[in-house]
């Protein structure tokens, strides 16, 4: 025991004593945050903290430059002489001295659009000199709350994990990362090693500090962290800036700055606002001071954005390289006003890194093993900028809590408490929950499963579920019952359902269901149950056909291989055909007439659109997400996708076993679909779909292939599922069917450089849609119209005017939607 003492003694005593440290200020004794320091003609350094404090770690007494550097302040250098440590060395910076003395400003040639065009032109020669690296990476993550609410919609808001005083003012989250980095950029790969991760008050200890999120690449056209925001040097940032010289300084090593401001050219843009610093001759990013707000990344809660870059000149590869980051934010929604501060160094650069052919494959990021689980011994001498003593205090304070709630006593407790049981409960559902064996039993309450259709009438579903988690590793089991009843039909509809998940890797799962239930004739279920009630209890539209179905189910998926789902179900059921039994409407019945529950003949009450039959329905799929992108997490895998390919998606269907033979079919479909993000052009979507039975035969209707219609004036669907016009029953085949769907938001690529209508920020998008089927004439689409419509920053709204043409007949109409569908 004694030796361990010994041995940990040393260890701390080295930590702290092969250091240089200090606390940086401005002239007015102002601490000042996020200084770079480092060692002169070395890119390898740290920063200040909050309070201005430092640790520069060296390895050896003797003689040293130590460089302060900061945007804004002149760079100061100072000359010291080690002979012990740990050696003290405060410094205090002057604010720049920014002048335009020495530059001629000619009337014809604005000096900063020279600057600007060089830095574009120059934008591959500076990056191909750090085309390959690798780097250490370390961030922290901190955010605050002012005032927090205690209750939101009449349920506590708890105490953000212990970090709130008595003002309900604090830190909610601190976090470190620490990691390894490697960078290609031809082609484009980056890989990271996650080798420390700790959250503060958390067991698992993963941050969201990760460093491909957090690379804000200037030299890329669009910034994607911040929504594909203008970068102020895109190859058509003078379509989106103007520049102004502001000023030049020299620094450390007589080169010549020139600080740029940005005026965007019209408000409310993706772009940002601040100054950019650019090395003269070299025509390369020696800083960055910008801003930008919600409204113009389109994240309404954002109220602002700021993000603060420092780059360091290399004199091995002749580069200025990214050293040090920080990005600000400030949130308000539903009375939360939350700011933080994430700030990244880079240090250790390797620019002729020896990478092999396994060094970058499909997993993206990793943890190094028991990387959540690093003592504080580890990240004392692991961390480059110090801890604040308020940071210390909140890992101490949450590391003591943490414990406490691990307790059964504490779990028990708050259990006690909220599973209370209240008067509003038997409408909107209840839970009890035993937290500490990671159990709940719920009763799914009335309130919310709830609606209207011609068929049922009024219908209400209650039901009662279980959960049951059985390790951290995603491996847990629920059963549930649920019973469904239409006051008009007097009918009671019962299901049950039970599910079993192994784990969060690849995700094997288990589903058994059975009963009796109501489904929409299209599988696709393009009719939402709220849109149908709304629809048909205040215009009387009864746009939903549904059929009876008594059923037993059983289900399995995994992830067989990296990007390769496989899913399967086998089903067995008895369909029965129904007829409308309500008429009620909010709306007067000389307004609309509802139809009947056939679709194939919407004026016939009477007869069904097919007859009762049993038959047995086996399905297999894949989805296919070519060289898929992955995070191997300690406890999961977490699927990136890859937008470089389409994802393919192929299921075979066969029916079988009716006693009508011609009831039984084969049917294969596929999918493609892919999301492409073209930079400062904005992003094209396309989606095809097809289909073909391998032998036609007089099938069921709800068996046939069916597109999805649309027949609201507001849908609320995804774009690149449906037709904007087409009326939902109208086509379907046994016979080979095709469908596509495109689309391309422009952004701001193109209304942007129309004068007058550019101060709008509307986003021009475009979109066409075909329909083929073997025994119908083709069905197309054509759409134009604009997105990022609203008001402030809530810009959700988007409207469309659409041509729809079927052999001579044609159609025209306008389509409003939500912006997040």
């Amino acid at each position: 025991m004694k030796k361990h003492i010994l041995l940990f003694t040393l260890l701390i005593t080295g930590v702290f004593n092969a250091q240089v440290q200090g606390t940086v200020t401005d002239i007015k004794g102002e601490p000042l945050p996020f200084v770079s320091v480092y060692l002169n003609n070395t890119i390898t350094g740290t920063t200040t903290n909050d309070n201005g404090d430092y640790i520069l770690k060296l390895q050896k007494a003797g003689k040293y430059t130590v460089v302060f550097q900061f945007l804004g302040y002149t760079t100061l250098k100072k000359e010291i002489v080690i002979t012990k440590f740990p050696f003290n060395l405060d410094a205090v910076l002057k604010e720049e001295n920014v002048q335009l003395n020495e530059i001629t400003i000619s009337t014809k040639d604005n000096p900063a659009n020279r600057i600007i065009r060089n830095t574009i032109a120059n934008k591959d020669i500076n990056t191909n000199k750090y085309a390959n690296y690798t780097a250490k990476f370390y961030s922290r993550g901190l955010t605050r709350i002012k005032d927090a609410p205690e209750k939101f919609f009449g349920q506590s808001t708890g105490d953000f994990g212990g970090g709130l005083d008595s003002t309900r003012s604090g830190i909610i989250y601190l976090s470190e990362t620490f990691s390894e980095i490697s960078y290609q950029k031809k082609p484009k790969r980056f890989k990271e090693r996650i080798v420390a991760s700790k959250v503060s008050g958390q067991d698992n200890g993963v941050s969201f500090n990760r460093a491909e999120d957090s690379n804000i690449d200037l030299y890329q056209n669009t910034i994607a962290v911040f929504n594909d925001i203008i970068s102020p040097i895109s190859i058509n940032a003078f379509s989106y800036y103007k520049y102004k010289l502001v000023g030049t300084f020299y620094d450390k090593n007589g080169k010549l700055i020139n600080k740029i401001q940005l005026i965007p050219k019209r408000k409310g843009a993706r772009v940002f606002e601040g100054f950019v610093y650019i090395v003269e001759d070299d025509w390369a990013l020696y800083g960055a001071d910008l801003s930008t707000t919600g409204a113009q990344v389109n994240i309404p809660i954002v109220n602002s954005l700021k993000l603060k870059q420092g780059y360091n000149y290399s004199d091995k590869i002749n580069a200025w390289v990214l050293i040090s980051q920080v990005i600000d934010f400030d949130i308000s929604i539903f009375g939360f006003k939350p700011n933080g501060k994430f700030s990244y160094t880079y240090s250790d650069y390797n620019f002729k890194p020896n990478f092999l052919e396994g060094t970058f494959t499909n997993e993206v990021l990793s943890f190094e093993k028991n990387a959540t689980e690093k003592d504080s011994v580890f990240w004392n001498k692991l961390r480059p900028v110090a801890l604040t003593q308020e940071e210390v205090e909140d890992y101490k304070i949450k590391d003591s809590i943490k414990t406490l709630r691990k307790s059964k006593k504490y779990l028990d407790s708050i259990d006690a408490k909220g599973n209370k049981f209240g008067w509003s409960d038997p409408i909107t559902g209840y839970s009890h929950r035993n937290s500490y064996e990671n159990k709940t039993f719920s009763y799914n309450g009335p309130l919310f499963n709830s609606g209207f259709n011609t068929v049922q009438g009024f219908y209400s579903s209650a039901g009662f579920s279980y959960f049951k988690q059985l390790n951290k590793k995603g491996k847990w089991w629920n059963a549930s019952v649920d019973v469904n009843y239409g006051f008009s039909e007097k009918k009671v509809r019962p299901t049950f359902y039970f599910n079993k998940k192994w784990d969060n890797l690849s995700k094997p799962r288990l589903a058994i269901s059975g009963g009796i239930t109501t489904e929409q004739f299209n599988s696709r279920e393009p009719i939402m149950n709220l849109n149908n009630t709304i629809a048909s209890l205040f215009y009387r539209l009864n746009f939903l056909k549904i059929y009876e179905k008594t059923f037993a189910r059983i289900g399995y998926s995994e992830e067989i291989r990296n990007g390769v789902y496989l899913s399967s179900s086998l089903e067995y059921a008895k369909r029965t055909p129904l007829f409308n039994t309500s008429n009620y409407s909010f709306a007067k019945q000389s307004v609309n007439g509802y139809t009947s529950n056939n679709p194939l003949a919407v004026s016939d009450f009477t007869n069904p659109a097919f007859n009762e039959h049993t038959i047995a329905t086996l399905n297999v799929g894949t989805t296919i997400i070519f060289s898929q992108k992955y995070i191997s997490y300690p406890d999961r895998k977490q699927r990136e996708g890859n937008s470089k390919y389409p994802t393919l998606s192929l299921n075979y269907r066969k029916t079988f076993g009716a006693e009508n033979t011609n009831l039984n079919s084969d049917l294969l479909v596929a999918n493609i679909r892919q999301d492409i993000n073209t930079g400062i052009y904005g992003n094209f979507s396309y989606h095809l779909r097809g289909g073909a039975f391998l032998e036609k035969k007089d099938i069921a209707f709800m068996d046939k292939l069916q597109a999805n219609g649309n027949q609201l004036l507001f849908p609320i669907d995804r774009t690149l599922n449906s037709f904007n016009l087409l009326e939902y029953y109208k086509f379907y085949t046994n016979d080979k069917y095709a469908e596509m769907h495109v689309e391309h938001n422009f952004r701001g690529a193109f209304l942007g450089k129309i004068p007058l209508l550019n101060k709008l920020n509307f986003h021009l998008v475009a979109g066409g849609k075909a329909l083929f089927m073997a025994d119908k004439k083709p069905y197309t689409e054509y759409s134009v119209g604009l997105a990022n419509v609203g008001f402030g920053k809530w810009r959700f709204l988007r409207v469309e005017y659409v041509k729809a043409t079927y052999g001579t007949f044609t159609e025209n109409g306008f389509v409003f939607r939500i912006n997040l569908f």
